[in-house]
């Protein structure tokens, strides 16, 4: 008899212990909306449509008679190096139609490779061109940050719906702008890094593709890290922060074995005036990083205060080394706006909408762009989890929430302790530090609803591949996502 009661308490404490544990914790709070925030939007759907049908028939002709659209091209080019002699408004006409010439000119050049080479050309001379007149802009400026984003990343995303029409003949690095430096060098893959150099990359995880998306300018970045170059071995290091450890430093060999989609590397102006006065300065950011580093641990900052320089997410690697040397990165915040992506994000333990967004970096004039690499297998991916992430941010907006069954908060706040406890031996566990058990049910939830989308995704394209001949488009891959969400 003894034994049974004693059996039944146990029992009874353990189901009493199970239920404490799954009680679910309080929706985060989700602060109210910066004043003057707000998501730029195309509406331009029509737009994108016609020119998918222009490529259609293009691609029907063939590559019989390129003269008229290499014409183009050409003159096209010669305004781009009139917008590098003189400085314009970010709201001229001019760039308007830039932009809307450059557009009509994809279906032409997707359809015939021999008008590959010009139209890539034209796209860096015209990223260059604006890069350089921004340097006068106040970026700040909404009317500045929506010219920024649409000739920038308005311009990528023309170039890339060419390049995946044409994979087999695509370049994997673009190069940019050798921007002049005193930092250390080195060369890896073809390419010339500088210590304090920044490179922005895609990773290859669902959230990659929700930190990319997830911002009022959504972009194609979910990553920031920092070069450092020894100056005696001309070895190369890689300082970033890891969501499962905080800050690292690791080799850069190692930082490419991660997954990536994409990458680009940025480089500070040489004429800025902070490194006018100070050649060395890019060098020295990175040298204070990876110190500090190395010094102790650095534990990865879920909130995205910048603001704050004891734990550290990606984005402040760069910019709180750069800080520090006097030089401030992201001259425009970045703001996260829409009600249902900032409760997603809330639900994720961020609690700081205006930050600093990988992708918003490319849009800081004080910064160039030095090389830009991608590959056609890797850009489809980009562009499928671009599209599954947009379809599941929609639902967001219509009041989808992120669930996990209760169940599972018992195991997972246990595994929460554990790494709790490896932690102080320095050691990782199964939930990252600064991650709530609800959290990471969360990432876990969204991550396997994003893979079952990608993957009906995936299918559909592979049918309209076969069907067509080419490759569905960006707006084709969203409405293929949004079909695969609503089933």
């Amino acid at each position: 008899m003894a034994t049974r009661r004693i059996a039944a308490t146990t029992l009874a404490a353990v189901a009493a212990a199970f239920l404490l544990l799954a009680i679910p914790a309080r929706d985060p709070r989700v602060p109210s909306t910066a004043p003057g925030a707000r998501g730029f939007v195309w509406n331009r759907d029509s737009v994108w449509h016609a020119l998918e049908a222009s490529f259609v028939q293009a691609r029907a002709h063939g590559c019989a008679n390129t003269a008229p659209a290499a014409a183009q091209i050409a003159q096209l080019g010669s305004t781009v190096d009139g917008l590098i002699k003189r400085p314009v408004a970010a709201t001229d006409p001019l760039l308007d139609t830039l932009e809307a010439r450059y557009f009509a000119l994809a279906p032409a050049a997707a359809a015939c490779p021999v008008l590959l080479d010009g139209y890539v050309a034209l796209y860096r001379e015209m990223r260059e061109a604006i890069k350089w007149q921004s340097e006068s802009w106040v970026v700040t400026d909404p009317a500045v940050a929506d010219r920024l984003y649409r000739a920038l990343y308005g311009g990528r995303a023309a170039i890339e719906e060419v390049l995946l029409q044409q994979p087999a003949g695509m370049v994997a690095i673009l190069p940019g702008r050798q921007e002049p430096s005193a930092s250390p060098a080195a060369i890896s893959h073809g390419v010339q890094l500088r210590s304090g150099d920044i490179i922005v990359s895609r990773g290859g995880y669902p959230t990659s593709a929700l930190i990319a998306r997830g911002s009022d300018y959504p972009g194609n970045f979910s990553h920031v890290a920092l070069v450092y170059i020894d100056s005696a071995t001309h070895a190369i290091s890689v300082i970033e922060a890891h969501i499962e450890i905080g800050v690292a430093v690791s080799s850069f060999d190692r930082y490419l074995a991660d997954k990536k989609l994409r990458l680009m590397l940025l480089r500070p102006r040489a004429d800025l005036p902070a490194v006018r006065r100070d050649p060395l300065l890019p060098h020295r950011a990175a040298s204070a990083m990876l110190a500090r580093a190395q010094a102790g641990h650095i534990p990865y900052d879920f909130a995205m205060d910048y603001h704050d320089p004891s734990r550290l997410f990606c984005s402040e690697v760069a910019s709180s080394a750069y800080h520090e040397q006097g030089v401030d990165l992201w001259m425009r915040s970045s703001t996260i706006s829409t009600p249902g992506l900032r409760r997603w994000l809330a639900s994720f333990g961020v609690d700081h909408f205006k930050t600093q967004e990988p992708s918003d970096l490319e849009y800081d004039p004080q910064l160039v762009v030095v090389a830009e690499w991608r590959d056609g297998d890797e850009l489809f991916r980009d562009h499928i989890d671009n599209a599954v992430t947009d379809a599941m941010l929609e639902g967001a907006e219509r009041g989808e929430r992120l669930s996990f069954p209760w169940y599972t908060l018992p195991p997972t706040r246990l595994a929460k302790g554990y790494s709790a406890l490896l932690e102080t031996f320095g050691r990782i566990g199964p939930v990252p530090e600064g991650m709530s058990a609800s959290a990471a049910l969360r990432n876990r939830a969204y991550s396997a609803r994003h893979a079952r989308l990608a993957a009906d995704v995936r299918a559909s394209a592979e049918q309209w591949i076969a069907a067509r001949g080419y490759r569905p488009t960006a707006w084709d891959l969203l409405d293929m996502a949004r079909a695969a969400a609503a089933k």
